[in-house]
């Protein structure tokens, strides 16, 4: 497979990712610091039917690293992943480098998820399942900022070695 085609496709799976992000973190992550007047009854229900399903003690018990994490999210990740789905669609020159500083958050945030989770022996393996594959993607944003662009852009400056355009000035 070509560089540009698994561009392409790591693109196409972080914009999913992205799109979801945009989605879930207002209707769903905000209720672990917003006051539930502000929510519909319908995702009140969504998010305990959630927590009890699973067992995401994080969500029911709102510990107080969780509801850190949370603002993190709603105040910087949020917008940031907005930002990066249109950077996807535009594609920015700058998507690189937002797409590297939202998977190096996103990885930070879900360490210090998971290691609550398996180190207070209260997390079912169901609960794990949910909260694992946020870190390889994650990681896999990480990486896509060190990938190149996914289009070739052609420079407006002079094909000339720099010496010669130095010269003319």
């Amino acid at each position: 497979m070509k560089m540009g085609a698994l561009v392409k496709l790591v693109d196409a799976v972080l914009f999913l990712f992205f799109l979801l992000m945009a989605v879930c973190v207002p209707l769903f992550d905000a209720q672990a610091c917003l006051p539930e007047s502000l929510f519909p009854d319908a995702l009140l229900d969504l998010k305990r039917g959630y927590s009890g399903r699973v067992g995401d003690y994080l969500v029911a018990e709102k510990p107080l690293f969780f509801v850190g994490l949370v603002w993190l999210e709603i105040l910087f990740l949020w917008p940031l992943s907005i930002l990066n789905l249109y950077g996807i669609l535009a594609a920015r020159p700058w998507f690189r480098t937002t797409c590297l500083i939202y998977g190096v958050s996103v990885a930070t945030s879900m360490v210090a998820i998971l290691s609550e989770l398996t180190g207070s022996g209260k997390a079912s393996d169901d609960l794990l399942m949910v909260y694992f594959p946020f870190l390889g993607l994650s990681l896999l944003a990480f990486l896509r900022g060190l990938l190149p662009c996914s289009t070739k852009t052609t420079s407006t400056i002079s094909k000339k070695p720099a010496l010669a355009r130095k010269k003319r000035a």
